[in-house]
């Protein structure tokens, strides 16, 4: 089994950043990649990776997937029997981390440009995780109705970085610390 230290190893955030930012991978610091985005600071990420929990073969969603960094660590904590999909609104920056992406050959992940009016991919779950890498005032109740029995999803709401666990159909929230990351964004917060 890969854990989340193994896997930042195996993926390197250079290979995720801007050509005139790659010097700053080691910084514990966000990095803007355009569009108003970041690639999220090192020890956040991991912060996230280690809430979230993720094992082999699971099925995971990315929201908010950016350079696909996070979306090769994931798909690494997954192992080939496992499945990722990475979300990313703005469509240039969709592409650039399709190719940053495939670069690592795991065919069983794959990042794609959001739907602006649907959040997540309802059509392709349950998940059995779910991350969020940009932040909201409230919990999309409609994002954690995509979880599959026993899954977590660990999103940034209202400045707290929260994990909600499904376990046996029932809901536990809980909160891990102030976080701040750029803004969720799509028609569905309307």
């Amino acid at each position: 089994m890969t854990e989340v230290p193994e896997a930042f190893e195996r993926i390197r955030r250079a290979d995720f950043l801007p050509a005139g930012s790659q010097n700053r991978a080691a910084e514990d610091a966000p990095v803007s990649i355009g569009g108003g985005q970041t690639n999220s600071q090192p020890s956040t990420v991991r912060r996230m990776l280690e809430l979230l929990d993720v094992r082999p073969g699971q099925r995971v969603l990315d929201v908010g997937a950016g350079s696909g960094w996070t979306t090769a660590l994931l798909a690494t904590l997954t192992g080939a029997r496992g499945a990722v999909l990475g979300l990313e609104l703005d469509a240039d920056l969709a592409e650039w981390g399709a190719q940053n992406l495939a670069a690592y050959q795991m065919e069983w992940a794959r990042l794609e440009v959001a739907n602006p009016h649907i959040l997540g991919a309802p059509e392709e779950g349950p998940w059995d995780r779910i991350l969020v890498s940009a932040g909201t005032t409230r919990l999309p109740e409609h994002l954690a109705d995509q979880l599959a029995v026993d899954g977590i999803l660990v999103i940034p709401v209202d400045g707290q970085l929260i994990r909600v666990t499904l376990d046996s159909g029932e809901r536990h929230i809980s909160s891990h610390g102030p976080y701040r990351f750029v803004p969720l964004r799509g028609s569905w917060q309307s």
